[in-house]
């Protein structure tokens, strides 16, 4: 277990890294179709369902190959 928390919390500084020295590297991320967003004078409301998706296959892809 110690393990798997030194992993993640690298893998997480990593990304950091890459979204602090590259913004622009991840713009697509949020903006795909199928991304709920509604926005109005007063508020706004987002989803990302098609993100998520894509996130939740890529994590169990990873994992899979980790668990083997």
């Amino acid at each position: 277990m110690p393990k798997w928390l030194i992993v993640a919390g690298c893998a997480l500084v990593v990304i950091g890294l890459l979204l602090h020295f590259f913004p622009n590297l991840f713009s697509w991320f949020g903006r795909l179709p199928g991304d709920i967003r509604v926005e109005s004078e007063r508020s706004r409301f987002y989803f990302p369902i098609t993100s998520m998706i894509i996130i939740s296959v890529i994590l169990s892809v990873v994992l899979s190959f980790f668990r083997r």
